[in-house]
């Protein structure tokens, strides 16, 4: 399964427990910058996960509505380990589902 993360600085820890839940991938975005809103979605993106903490509004809508135009699950949470373990296992049980 392969994920893009966007937002935040120091991911480590989060790219880490990812591994851990079965992610083979990880892209990291930090969207410092104004050009990260107006990156393209890498084709073999399985879900986004979204830092919501560290994202301006515009950068949050514009992967929103790329996410549904390519039909890519989001995951929207803070960046604390246990909120991105949280969300990211009730998306494994309904993607399983």
């Amino acid at each position: 399964m392969s994920v893009l993360l966007i937002g935040g600085d120091k991911v480590n820890a989060i790219t880490a427990l990812l591994k851990s839940l079965g992610v083979t991938q990880t892209t990291h975005w930090d969207s410092r910058k104004n050009s990260t809103s107006h990156k393209t979605i890498p084709t073999n993106t399985d879900a986004i996960i979204m830092l919501t903490d560290f994202l301006k509004h515009n950068t949050m809508s514009y992967f929103k509505k790329s996410a549904k135009k390519q039909s890519i699950p989001l995951i929207c949470t803070r960046r604390g380990t246990s909120s991105v373990e949280a969300e990211f296992s009730k998306f494994l049980e309904e993607k399983n589902v």
